[in-house]
Parts: structure tokens; sequence; C-alpha cells
């Protein structure tokens, strides 16, 4: 086991001097100290340790703590290190074997106790370094929200988005610079603000209040057709909700959507849950753009767009642990690449409408089984003053689970 050569300090906005023994001990013994301009500002000014800033881009910096393996390096962070902080990014490259954490209370913890909050009953999200359209996800009735501020600017863009989404009445509260003989407050509708003096270092704090007649959109499969752009590839509502449960997302598994459409399912594959990650692979230009608008409407503007045909798309990308075929099931060599690449345990869904396509299917079932559905939608509508039922094009759904003994055949 390797020594303990690297700690990571959270820091308040107290300073040092609000750190305890302990942590006072580990920056005293420590040969480096690294962190941004501000942390280490607070360092004696006669400091002749060697002193690093982050760097950007911040890999470089990773690259550079890596390279010191052996000396003792202690790390200057913002409150806790492990949420979305440094730890976190540090963790996936040094083994825990190696480091010391002593975390300060979190921005979401300081700013739970101004508000009288439960943490464990608020969403939470850093909007620092990530797309703003991150927050769409989060926005319901009810929702109390806390989000870590990239900067002066992040309580307008929040404002301007829960106005534009028919949430101005809901409440913002920025908390500045928590735990330090700065610390302010300043609150205000969404639809109001007019804030301009804000400090850089801030959490934001929303209490979702939605305008009247607001129709929230749930978080489980089967969004309204209504609530995409599209010009007519789009898996139906009910047909979507059934293919997303039979895809059966876990957190922190990717999707690959061949043949996205308009991104439906792959981007309620990603608001299933936060850790959700999808790969949306189509060859049209506009849908494309379809994608792209949905997806940051719909709060998932993490969704990454591959412009292209499969199977030829396919090649080098990241193995996916289920994947759906809307559309172009009969190319040549799709199927193979597909399931080749799947791991084992994944799922493979594909949905088609023609009898080519069934035929195709059937052929993939008599390789590697699997189990066939055939779903049938009728919608009411208005015929003369009464209502009868029209029938949407049946849709025929194969599955099958790569080396899994409940597929009907077996390879």
């Amino acid at each position: 086991m390797r020594q303990k050569w690297l700690s990571i300090i959270g820091v308040g906005e107290d300073g040092l001097q609000g750190l305890s023994a302990i942590a006072h001990s580990i920056i005293a013994q420590a040969e480096i100290i690294i962190g941004g301009d501000r942390h280490l500002a607070m360092l004696p000014i006669d400091e002749q340790r060697e002193k690093i800033a982050w760097s950007s881009p911040f890999s470089a910096s990773i690259t550079e703590i890596i390279r010191r393996r052996g000396q003792l390096t202690c790390i200057l962070a913002s409150g806790d290190p492990m949420c979305y902080g440094v730890g976190v990014t540090l963790m996936r490259h040094i083994p825990m074997s190696e480091i010391t954490i002593i975390p300060a209370p979190s921005a979401f913890s300081l700013a739970c106790a101004r508000l009288g909050w439960s943490l464990t009953e608020v969403e939470t999200i850093s909007l620092c370094g990530r797309p703003s359209a991150l927050l769409a996800y989060y926005i319901y009735p009810g929702a109390k929200l806390l989000i870590l501020s990239e900067g002066r600017e992040t309580p307008k863009i929040v404002a301007e988005i829960l106005t534009n989404r028919d949430y101005g009445n809901s409440k913002i509260t920025v908390l500045e610079r928590m735990g330090g003989i700065h610390e302010q407050i300043v609150e205000a509708t969404a639809a109001s603000w007019n804030q301009t003096e804000i400090a850089a270092l801030n959490t934001i704090a929303v209490d979702c209040i939605a305008d009247v007649g607001v129709v929230p959109l749930a978080r489980i499969p089967g969004l309204p057709d209504e609530a995409y752009h599209h010009d007519g590839q789009l898996t139906k509502r009910e047909v979507r909700a059934v293919t997303l449960s039979t895809l059966a997302p876990i957190p922190g598994e990717l999707l690959w959507d061949v043949g996205a459409g308009c991104g439906s399912i792959s981007i309620e594959w990603m608001r299933t849950h936060p850790r959700c990650r999808a790969i949306a692979i189509e060859q049209n230009s506009s849908r494309l753009q379809y994608i792209a608008d949905n997806a940051a409407a719909l709060g998932t503007p993490n969704l990454q767009i591959i412009s292209g045909k499969a199977p030829l798309a396919l090649t080098e990308l990241p193995t996916p642990d289920a994947i759906f075929i809307g559309g172009g099931v009969t190319a040549e060599g799709l199927f193979d690449i597909c399931w080749q690449a799947l791991r084992p345990g994944g799922r493979l869904v594909a949905n088609v409408v023609t009898i080519e396509g069934e035929q195709t299917l059937f052929k993939w079932y008599e390789k590697v089984g699997g189990n066939f559905t055939r779903i049938a939608i009728q919608r009411a509508e208005p015929i003369g003053k009464f209502l009868g039922w029209k029938a949407m094009a049946p849709v025929t759904q194969w599955i099958a689970m790569k080396g899994c003994d409940t597929n009907s055949r077996k390879s």
C-alpha cells in the first residue's frame, strides 16, 4: 500500500483560521501546496514552500499532481471537496489509499442551515462549468433547488430560465460568501429579479412555484408528444413509455439511440436519472437540430449527438449497456455491430412498423433469441360530433439480452 502523500483540505469562507488542528498539521507538513489563487493568497506572505495554482485546462493540473506522487502534497479546496469538488475528479485518477480528505461544510449544508431546509429533501445541482439548460430537469412545482453558482451572472440566468418556463413566481434566494464576515442574503422572485451587485462566490436557492395552468413534465417515461419539436419521426407517447420500460434504464448506464429521430428515447432515458447517459445517432441534418433543441429544452443538454448513418457511425463509440434501434433495422451489418458492441447482460431493443422490418427482426431472433411484443394503440378522436377510436400503426418490438438465459433462443 502506498503512503498517503496527497491531502485535500476543505476551506470555508473564514479561511485557514477556521480549520481544525489536524488540517493545520497536514498543511504544516506539506512540501507542495496546490489551490486556486484565492486559497493560495490565504497563506503567509513569507511562505517559502512550492505553491502551484490551478491551470487551464484542469487536466493539466491533474497530470502535474500525479507527477508529484510520493511528495507530501496538500490541496486547498472550497468547502467539501467531495461535493462537486476537486476530490471527485482526483478519485478517478488516484486511489483512496493514497489520499486524506478533510472537508469543510459544503455550500449546500450551509444554505440549508440558513434557510431551514432539509438537505435530504432538496434537489442539488452545480452550474459550475456545466450548461445552464441542466436546470430544466429539476424544475417542478414545489421543488426546492440548491444551485452551485458559476459566478455573479448565474442568478440572473436562473431567473430567466424559471420565468421562461412559467415559474416566474418562484422565490430566489442568493446566499453570498457564506460563513464569512461578508455573508449576505439577497431575495426576489424570478420574474422580478433585477439584482446586479452579486458577489462572484454565491449559492442559489430556489423555491419553485408554477404559474397558474402550468402542466409539469414528469420524469417518468411518456412525455406528451407536444413536448417535442419533430417532423413526424417521433416515437409516440404510449409506445415510448413501453419502450423505455423495456430498455430498463439504471443510473450510470449508457444507451445508444440508433436512428434517433427527434431524440425522444435517449432524452427520456436520461430524464429517468441524472447519471443516465445516452448517445443519439442520426443522419438527417434537420433532425439533428431537433435533437439538440429538445435535449436543451427538456433538461438533458449533455446528450451526445452523433451525425452519421448506422452502422458506420457506431464505430469507436463507448460500450453501451443498452441499444435502441428505432429506424433503419434493415441496414446491412447493423445487428452484428450492435450485438458485438453491447456489453454482456446488456439489452438490445428494436421497434418496427413494416413487414420488412419484422422479417429482419425475426432473422435476429433466430441468431440470439429474445422476445417479441406487438404494441397496438388507439386514441379517441372526433368523428363529426361524436368520438371514435383511431388506431395508430401497430409497432412490433423485439428485445434480446446478451448472454441472458431468459432469451427464448440462444446462439
